[in-house]
């Protein structure tokens, strides 16, 4: 983030860059998902091109319909119906990520771009930055 501060000139208009994050936790159990998805809000609000991405169990994350009650942990994926609103629209999931885990789109909370391991590739060439969590 310190490299984008040095990029804004003196009227405050700064240099946009390719910012990728690639989740591929689970939602739960650790807090890469929720500092992961407020690490992307930051990179929003700095009129950043943001992307995300959701690979391996990192695909759990956008799952309708999940009850965390029972581990007394507040359900955090409705957010990302509201990333929207924040001009966060590029939304990426694996294929095979999905697959492996028995998921189609229509389990999904938003609308995702499905994209087989060489179309990610390739999109993640293309980013300025890329963040795993």
């Amino acid at each position: 983030m310190s490299d984008m501060m040095d990029d804004m000139d003196e009227g405050g208009e700064g240099v946009v860059k390719k910012f990728m994050f690639v989740n591929r936790k689970a939602p739960h159990g650790t807090i890469y998902a929720l500092e992961g998805l407020e690490v992307v809000l930051v990179s929003a609000a700095f009129d950043q091109d943001v992307s995300l991405v959701f690979v391996d169990d990192g695909v759990y994350e956008l799952i309708k319909g999940v009850n965390t009650k029972g581990i007394e942990v507040k359900d955090f994926s409705k957010t990302y119906r509201a990333l929207e609103g924040y001009d966060v629209e590029k939304l990426y999931v694996e294929k095979s990520s999905m697959d492996a885990r028995g998921l189609t789109e229509e389990d999904l909370i938003v609308d995702v771009t499905v994209l087989d391991s060489t179309e990610m590739a390739n999109l993640m060439a293309e980013q300025d930055v890329v963040i795993s969590y």
